[in-house]
């Protein structure tokens, strides 16, 4: 199974995707991984494993809809049979979903649909939820609105900050992506 994996950030995730496969604990095969941005420790840690990467710069388009279409091209290149938004911040175009329907996967740091969109964990705490936790599930349209995969539950415990919980949350994020991706390849 070929993945692309889009990040926009330090790429955790993608970190213990890598180390997956190269301990041959996931069999997959990482086509390349892409940001929206120059800079990214994603990238940097793409390119320290060997593996392809690119950047469609967001800044580098005048309209939204070139960008939405580099976006899709540089993806579609490598033929993946999985997308993996992997702390990819941006929201893609609809010929993107399409493109890849059913098979764009995105991690999030909350039980869907409860408390989608970029603030999932400070949505949670400010609720006042006992708990919250993570969720796999296949993009589409909406704002964390496609079908789910899989969910871990995570425990907010007295004391917790923002920080201290999503940083419980991504560890069981990871395993979450990891046993999600092998499952999809097992199939």
């Amino acid at each position: 199974m070929r993945i692309v994996v889009l990040v926009s950030g330090s790429g955790s995730n993608l970190q213990a995707v890598i180390d997956a496969v190269a301990s041959g604990s996931l069999p997959v095969e990482i086509a390349a991984v892409g940001a929206d941005r120059p800079g990214t420790f994603g990238i940097e840690r793409a390119a320290a494993a060997g593996l392809d990467t690119f950047v469609v710069n967001f800044k580098d388009h005048a309209a939204r809809t070139d960008w939405d279409a580099a976006l899709l091209e540089a993806v579609a290149a490598y033929k993946p049979d999985y997308v993996v938004s992997s702390g990819f911040m941006r929201i893609v175009a609809p010929g993107f979903i399409d493109a890849f329907e059913g098979r764009y996967v995105n991690t999030h740091p909350a039980l869907l649909p409860s408390f989608p969109g970029a603030h999932g964990v400070r949505d949670a705490m400010a609720y006042g939820v006992k708990v919250t936790g993570c969720t796999v599930h296949f993009a589409d349209a909406g704002v964390d609105t496609g079908p789910i995969i899989a969910q871990t539950p995570v425990a907010i415990l007295p004391g917790d900050t923002e920080d201290i919980l999503h940083e419980r949350i991504k560890v069981a994020e990871r395993e979450l992506l990891i046993k999600v991706l092998g499952d999809l390849a097992a199939a």
